[in-house]
């Protein structure tokens, strides 16, 4: 090939870690540059974001990513028609860069519907075609035969998807994007505000970021589950008491008889899984122990117990605390468990929950008499 240019296009509502491994796979591939373009509106698709706000965070997301070899282009946005087609596209692409040849990547549903697209004999004569493989996607081979498309071979853009992000079920995506999307209020922040009053969501927007900084100092592989989970851990917290011990009696027989302040967690939990979806069982562990923590808790566990009970709005000075977490997550898990227990003792609570004191007996040995 000459000079050789992959095209990545999509609505990209909004762009995730998919979007970004692919990318690197096509670059590394092909030995090529990498030019997204998002669309502006896309045939069989409604985009839920503006193509600015979507343009906005896929540039903090390539701005996040560093690599000289990726850009982006706005030609659908300057153009602006009432539908973004893929030919007219390639069309003006050719004539900006004559001496390049095109690459388009398109996806496996892309893949099977390209007979539909607009002109796609052109479309195959002016640019490659390579498309995605996607697990359990089926991709028809007539097609493939017909308009020669070929398979991007060591592709895997995971399970995250833009659905998966925007309902909140993955947050597989630059922190950058995350930040942009709760500045914004777009996607799940919406029905967030269903779960939680404006101090809640507040709240829980503080553990969120807090318990991702913690994850990040502590080089968890994963992140994105700290601050999901960190959104999420307080969802069951408006929910009333009667229907919270209906819940758990239900979800989590083995808990029905905890006192009431408790109860949000494994409410939390459950709405989690039912309502969001979240995919991962890690997540919905760690908001079933947030507020009493137990034995043997996982590293996610102990950074979104730590972030919950000392996030700078609690009202108390936390700062040794937060700076002792960044440094060693497990060190500053021990002493925010310390001084919790000091609270409770100071409160009258705790010798209610056999959870939390399994958990300080473990952590921290037997209280002296």
């Amino acid at each position: 090939m000459r000079d050789p240019l992959v095209i990545y296009g999509g609505s990209f509502d909004p762009v995730h870690e998919g979007h970004l491994r692919i990318a690197r796979r096509a670059r590394d591939y092909f030995e090529a540059d990498v030019l997204f373009v998002p669309a502006y509106a896309p045939r069989w698709k409604s985009p839920e974001a503006t193509y600015r706000e979507r343009l906005s965070m896929l540039r903090r997301a390539l701005k996040e990513e560093g690599s000289p070899s990726f850009s982006v282009s706005e030609i659908e946005g300057k153009r602006k028609g009432e539908v973004s087609y893929t030919i007219d596209t390639l069309r003006e692409l050719k004539r900006l860069y004559p001496g390049r040849d095109l690459i388009l990547l398109i996806g496996s549903d892309e893949a099977n519907s390209f007979p539909r697209w607009k002109d796609p004999e052109e479309i195959s004569r002016l640019a490659s075609l390579y498309y995605v493989p996607r697990e359990g996607r089926e991709v028809d081979e007539t097609v493939l035969r017909t308009y020669a498309i070929r398979r991007l071979d060591g592709a895997n853009p995971g399970a995250v998807s833009s659905s998966y992000v925007r309902s909140l079920s993955c947050l597989e995506v630059p922190y950058p994007v995350l930040g942009y999307i709760v500045e914004k209020k777009l996607y799940f922040m919406k029905r967030l505000s269903l779960y939680l009053d404006p101090p809640r969501l507040e709240h829980s927007l503080a553990v969120a970021s807090l318990a991702y900084a913690i994850a990040v100092h502590s080089r968890l592989e994963r992140p994105d589950l700290a601050f999901q989970a960190g959104l999420l851990h307080d969802i069951g917290k408006n929910v009333g008491e009667v229907e919270s011990r209906d819940i758990v009696g239900r979800e989590y027989p083995s808990y029905a008889d905890y006192p009431g302040y408790a109860l949000h967690q494994w409410v939390g939990a459950y709405l989690a899984k039912k309502d969001f979806k979240v995919l991962y069982p890690e997540v919905i562990e760690a908001i079933a122990c947030h507020c009493t923590g137990k034995p043997h808790m996982t590293p996610l566990q102990k950074i979104l117990y730590s972030a919950d009970k000392i996030e700078p709005g609690r009202g108390y000075d936390s700062r040794k605390l937060i700076r002792t977490c960044l440094t060693n997550y497990y060190v500053g898990f021990l002493a925010v468990l310390k001084a919790n227990r000091a609270f409770l003792r100071k409160q009258g609570q705790g010798s209610d929950n056999p959870l939390s004191e399994q958990c300080m007996e473990l952590y921290l040995g037997k209280e002296k008499k």
